[in-house]
């Protein structure tokens, strides 16, 4: 029998939960990482919400599926079949989908699920009745919650029948300045995630209710960074470091930590081996196996991220080694795109204190600046081998940006990227 998948993820969530060190209390997120393989260098594609999850879903990087942008604002897949929904049904699984997906817009039924059950506001109550009903076995549950995302410029709010987090003990992102207003505010982000937790937690007890926590193999990822000033839309480690937490057959077991970068493009073709398929001819990723079963300590030597369209155009692509990250930057503008980031009190002390442009060509050296805060582009060699990398891939993949500007596509729309906020009307 092939084991079962359940896809569960967040919105905005980056690696600030629990298993990854912060004081942020997850349990069941927690309880999940000590019974399975915590992935410590895990990496999003694309630091924005579509082009994120389309690299996810088609082992592709996100110029390479056709997700330049959000599914909401006009993109789409290049070919919907490419997603790991067609691989598995052809394969015998019965697919189903519980709440966000955002691939797709506004019909998720065109991706070809063969149910879709639940909207975000239910989605973890309807893959507990999913999962309650004895489905046909093998399965895909594809669970996607709208927490941890901003609703405006505010969170979520606390779990019912649970006190709120009291910002006064409360350390902000290490892109911020420790402040009342942005305590407060990340105060409100660990609410979120608290619920986002208790969320997650009726899905993985309905698995072990049911029996079908050994013959399942779970993936509990998110999008990319949080919505914070320097974090999500960019593409420093603040950006692209996701949570990536697998438990179940194929070795995802034991409370393992794993330090290998591996890049969300490459859970397609594990999930692939660990189903026993052949990989698609279009997959662009690397199987994490020989990580599991210790052929390997790495995978990779490079993995690269990118973004286009978000709220605004803002053009970039970067490679990542183990110690070092290049930074490219295509627009050629000498001031922050605002509505790039989402609204709320941590932006507003970053404006307050006059946001810096950005530099068109960022060197981070990973071990002595791991957050990121000194642009050493200036030492040459290294510089030059980055530059070579990055080039080679976009060669390789026919990036877009290549031939100059990359168009929105027909009917799409976009925010002024001399605008403030992404909430204002776009054209």
């Amino acid at each position: 029998m092939k084991p079962n998948i359940v896809y569960i993820h967040s919105h905005d969530t980056g690696r600030y939960v629990q298993p990854y060190g912060h004081a942020i209390p997850t349990p069941n997120i927690q309880r999940l990482a000590e019974q399975g393989v915590l992935f410590r260098q895990a990496f999003c594609a694309a630091p924005t919400c579509s082009p994120s999850r389309a690299s996810l879903l088609t082992g592709q990087w996100a110029h390479c599926s056709g997700m330049l942008g959000l599914a909401h604002r006009g993109w789409a897949l290049n070919d919907c079949g490419q997603h790991l929904v067609s691989t598995l049904k052809a394969a015998g699984y019965h697919t189903a989908l519980s709440g966000m997906q955002h691939v797709t817009w506004p019909d998720a039924t065109v991706i070809g699920y063969d149910a879709v059950i639940g909207e975000c506001e239910d989605a973890e109550s309807r893959a507990v009745e999913y999962l309650d009903g004895a489905p046909a076995q093998p399965f895909f549950l594809d669970v996607g919650f709208f927490e941890t995302h901003r609703r405006g410029p505010g969170f979520d709010p606390q779990p019912e029948g649970k006190p709120p987090t009291d910002a006064r003990f409360v350390k902000p992102p290490p892109t911020l300045p420790d402040t009342a207003e942005t305590r407060a505010d990340m105060a409100a982000y660990i609410d979120s995630a608290r619920a986002l937790d208790a969320k997650m937690g009726l899905v993985f007890d309905a698995l072990d209710r049911n029996g079908l926590t050994d013959s399942t193999l779970v993936i509990c990822t998110t999008d990319h960074g949080i919505a914070f000033p320097g974090c999500k839309c960019n593409l420093t480690d603040h950006g692209m470091g996701v949570m990536l937490i697998m438990r179940g057959p194929g070795g995802f077991a034991g409370g393992q930590a794993i330090d290998a970068m591996v890049s969300q493009v490459d859970l397609f073709p594990t999930i692939c081996d660990v189903v026993d398929i052949e990989r698609p001819e279009w997959l662009q990723g690397e199987s994490m196996m020989p990580l599991l079963s210790r052929e390997a300590v790495e995978i990779r030597d490079e993995l690269f991220a990118e973004a286009t369209y978000h709220a605004a155009y803002e053009p970039m692509r970067a490679v990542r080694t183990k110690r070092w990250k290049y930074i490219r930057r295509f627009d050629g503008r000498d001031k922050p795109v605002l509505p790039n980031c989402d609204d709320g009190a941590s932006k507003d002390a970053w404006m307050a204190a006059g946001w810096r442009p950005p530099e068109a060509e960022q060197l981070f050296d990973l071990t002595l600046d791991p957050n990121e805060t000194r642009n050493v582009i200036d030492e040459a060699g290294v510089a030059d081998q980055m530059r070579d990398r990055l080039d080679r891939w976009m060669r390789e993949t026919d990036d877009p940006l290549l031939k100059g500007p990359v168009p929105l596509p027909e009917g799409g729309v976009i925010n002024d990227a001399d605008g403030i906020s992404p909430t204002e009307s776009p054209k």
